[in-house]
């Protein structure tokens, strides 16, 4: 009788063993699969802060110090299907400067190229915009979306964010008073979006 316990024993033992190790290659291969997502989006925030294309050439942004993220403006990554993000978030009246910033970042967007499919150009208003604006913004790529209250705490002035496919609104670029300044913010935005872009294919 012993000779036939010992096989069942033996698999029995097999198995527990396979029980054991399944969890453990469950875990490695997810975290495999979330270092392969995040570690791209990390070395192309880095690229912006290292020297890594031309000597003494940054990012031309400001890098956000403190962690801000879409949840906490209330808006959900999903919705954007984990696409980059250049977020300009509108006055509380849209003049003719809010309008002529909407139409150089869209440029910018545009100028983009073959790598303009992996970003999304959000406009976040305050208030809503007249008929004659909505049309306009229409004929644009634009994705026009209310400003959630969240996100009126959060931001204190107009500007453009860039946000990472994960989610984390990580460089802002401030808007100039004068117009005459904003095809160089444009070429800021743009600078930025390259570098970002070439260092990470993820999005």
């Amino acid at each position: 009788m012993s000779t036939i316990d010992r096989p069942e024993n033996n698999s029995n033992s097999n198995n527990s063993n396979l029980n054991k190790s399944n969890p453990k290659k469950s875990r490695r291969s997810l975290f495999l699969v979330l270092a392969t997502f995040a570690l791209p989006i990390i070395l192309a925030k880095v690229a912006l802060e290292a020297q890594w294309l031309d000597m003494g050439v940054t990012n031309k942004g400001t890098l956000l110090t403190n962690e801000l993220t879409l949840e906490q403006l209330g808006l959900k990554t999903t919705d954007f299907e984990q696409h980059w993000l250049i977020i300009y978030s509108l006055p509380e009246q849209c003049s003719i400067h809010c309008q002529q910033t909407l139409e150089t970042v869209h440029n910018t967007y545009v100028a983009l190229g073959k790598e303009m499919p992996r970003v999304f150009p959000v406009a976040l208003y305050q208030n809503e915009l007249s008929t004659e604006q909505r049309q306009k913004i229409s004929q644009s790529k634009w994705q026009l979306l209310a400003m959630p209250e969240q996100a009126k705490q959060q931001i204190v002035t107009s500007q453009i964010f860039i946000v990472d496919p994960l989610g984390n609104v990580f460089l802002s670029h401030q808007l100039p008073e004068n117009t005459k300044q904003l095809p160089q913010l444009g070429k800021q935005i743009l600078a930025d979006m390259k570098k970002l872009l070439k260092y990470s294919k993820v999005g």
